[in-house]
């Protein structure tokens, strides 16, 4: 009897699961695409996502580079090297990786920020050979949270596989969005709770 009673409690918890998962890819949208640029092959993202939280506390989450290897899968590190008003040097280092590629990541690049509305990111120095990006804040007054959109070009400095290049980016990036978002619901969450 115990036993058909894990069993049902496992197959009851699956459901659960997945509708967890399906409201977290509902909430984040995703895409990749191969672009041409000057003659030269590079992927472009646009991803975005919505969260409970206002603004404010959504600024503060991105802006506080020094933490996100805390939550941002495969960043083992990010630190600040200079800060020089709405100016921030910072360097990153991680891992890029798919199936059986795994392949290390070191970033220097410059964040411009705009408050409460804008980031964007330059290359300086790394292992792309163009990147660039930029996080847009929308408040949505219906709800007193924010939507969050990403995007970004780039073109890494390493051997990338033709079309698994997309899928491969397109991984990390909603690895990257859904810690992002997670991070931000549990945070306001604990704070208005």
């Amino acid at each position: 009897m115990k036993r058909l009673f894990l069993c049902l409690l496992m197959l009851c918890a699956v459901p659960a699961t997945a509708l967890a998962q399906a409201i977290r890819l509902d909430k984040l949208k995703v895409e990749v695409k191969r672009i041409e640029v000057d003659g030269q092959r590079m992927y472009e993202v646009d991803a975005s996502g919505s969260v409970q939280a206002p603004p404010a506390s959504v600024w503060k989450t991105l802006t506080t580079y020094e933490r996100m290897n805390e939550f941002v899968p495969d960043l083992s590190s990010c630190r600040v090297l200079s800060r020089n008003g709405n100016e921030v040097i910072i360097e990153q280092q991680g891992m890029a990786r798919f199936l059986f590629m795994n392949h290390p990541i070191h970033l220097v690049v410059r964040a411009t920020e705009t408050p409460l509305t804008a980031i964007d990111i330059a290359l300086i120095s790394g292992d792309m050979r163009h990147y660039e990006s930029r996080w847009n804040l929308y408040p949505v007054p219906e709800t007193g949270g924010t939507r969050i959109v990403f995007s970004s070009r780039l073109m890494p400095g390493f051997y990338v596989p033709g079309m698994l290049g997309t899928t491969m980016i397109r991984g990390d990036i909603e690895r990257m969005m859904a810690a992002v978002l997670a991070r931000i619901d549990s945070q306001y969450a604990d704070k208005s709770g």
